[in-house]
């Protein structure tokens, strides 16, 4: 299996919810994000039906640039759709409730990205056994949050440092992140940091995303960070 390389260390998880709230569409966060920094996209809509959803990825692929994954949360049908339509889409990020990675492999084809939330030890030793060729982990929740309503309890710096540890795979932290955290995270082998209110919530996306990516380059990657190639 060959999977695009993705850059995850500063990732943007949307939410349409925040970012109207400021006044602003999806699509121009992202692309104030985007200047800022962030160097992927995940596209988060839990309450829009899909053809709603396939509009908004619509968008948020037109303002990204080449190098910027953009990938979609849950909904295959919705990446396979745009897909098809010639939409420049990375791939998919899957829960533990959604379909199993390895139906979603088998839809999404060998080179797309695949994402799996992981909480627990079970968890993360069956995404680094799975088959189906899991591309990243995203480990959380880092901090206490409210915008994930299921969210498992926060784990802290230490608690995602044990869990990260027990897979190869590339693990990015989720849940409360702020700009602060991102040395420690990276110390911690960490690949990335996904954001929601960091950015989404944000005045000014573009200096949120600065924040973020200032703070990831202050510490430099350490021999054990996984390699997203």
């Amino acid at each position: 299996m060959t999977v695009t390389p993705v850059d995850l260390s500063v990732y943007l998880v949307t939410d349409a919810a925040q970012c109207e709230a400021r006044g602003r569409s999806v699509a121009e966060t992202v692309a104030q994000a985007v200047k800022g920094g962030v160097t992927a996209v995940q596209i988060r809509e839990k309450h829009t039906d899909g053809g709603d959803f396939l509009r908004t990825v619509t968008e948020v692929a037109a303002v990204l640039p080449e190098h910027v994954a953009l990938i979609v949360n849950d909904r295959v049908d919705v990446f396979l759709a745009a897909r098809a339509a010639g939409i420049r889409v990375s791939g998919v990020h899957v829960g533990q409730s959604d379909l199993p990675p390895s139906a979603v492999r088998d839809l999404i084809g060998p080179h797309a990205v695949l994402g799996l939330s992981a909480a627990t030890p079970d968890e993360l030793r069956a995404a680094a056994q799975d088959p189906a060729g899991v591309h990243h982990v995203g480990i959380g929740a880092l901090h206490a949050t409210r915008t994930k309503a299921d969210a498992p309890p926060s784990l802290g710096h230490d608690g995602f440092a044990r869990l990260a540890r027990l897979s190869d795979l590339p693990a990015v932290a989720i849940g409360g992140v702020n700009p602060a955290d991102l040395p420690r995270l990276r110390e911690a082998g960490a690949a990335g940091a996904a954001v929601v209110s960091g950015i989404c919530a944000a005045q000014d996306p573009s200096a949120a995303a600065r924040a973020y990516a200032d703070a990831w380059s202050r510490v430099p990657a350490r021999s054990r960070e996984k390699d997203l190639a």
